[in-house]
């Protein structure tokens, strides 16, 4: 599998990280719809999104049966698949790769399950290099209220309820996001991630994300315009 020491790809590829309830989707979908008209060739790609693993991946979690080391497991053989048939592919074509989540999502959640830090980056050592990672950075109780305003109740494995933090699901989830934003945090300087202030308004974070990839698409000619102008810019999957 073509992982960072590959031939240079001629597109480029972004992703967006950040602990639930960050703003960081709302973020990539607005930069996606830009990019597009701006006549740039865009794939998007979202997490736990594979069809070879996410039908398994969803009976876990609704039988409550996924130990941390299988979830890592699951998450990785979903990474890799979308890396191979999709990532990789659209980045030789040219075009631009949008990741809503990307390797740094399994360091953090990983690791604040207990999971060795070491393994999970070795198990991760194929991946293509992100060209920016922006990191949207929101305190707990943000991440909490935005959770909640959005749906009726939390839903299990991202209240960390699997590892026994407490009983009651909402302080599980202020503790075991609390452990996400941690592992983030100290990724920052590690990875070099881009960081936005995710209490910001939607159009603050989003001018300072197109200044920040309009600036290097300017140093980055290879990356190439879709010839039909407005269009939906999208690159075929292989399979």
């Amino acid at each position: 599998m073509c992982g960072q020491q590959c031939e240079d790809p001629s597109g480029l590829l972004i992703v967006v990280e950040g602990i639930d309830g960050s703003g960081k989707s709302t973020q990539i979908h607005l930069l996606h719809r830009w990019l597009l008209s701006e006549g740039y060739k865009v794939f998007f790609s979202e997490w736990n999104s594979s069809p070879l693993v996410k039908g398994t991946t969803k009976l876990g979690k609704k039988r409550k049966t996924l130990t941390p080391s299988t979830f890592s497991l699951f998450h990785a053989t979903d990474f890799a698949d979308r890396t191979e048939h999709q990532i990789i592919p659209a980045l030789k074509a040219g075009a631009i790769v949008l990741a809503d989540r990307y390797q740094f999502t399994a360091f953090a959640r990983d690791a604040a399950r207990g999971v060795p830090r070491a393994w999970v980056r070795n198990l991760y050592g194929f991946s293509q290099k992100a060209d920016l990672a922006f990191y949207f950075r929101v305190p707990l109780e943000v991440s909490l209220e935005r959770i909640l305003t959005g749906r009726a109740q939390l839903k299990y494995y991202e209240a960390g309820m699997d590892i026994g933090l407490s009983d009651d699901i909402r302080e599980s989830f202020k503790l075991f996001q609390s452990r996400i934003l941690n592992e983030y945090d100290a990724m920052v300087d590690e990875f070099g991630l881009t960081v936005i202030d995710g209490t910001g308004t939607i159009e603050e974070q989003q001018a300072q994300m197109r200044q920040i990839v309009s600036d290097y698409l300017s140093e980055h000619e290879g990356v190439r315009r879709d010839s039909r102008r407005g269009g939906n810019g999208q690159i075929p999957v292989l399979r």
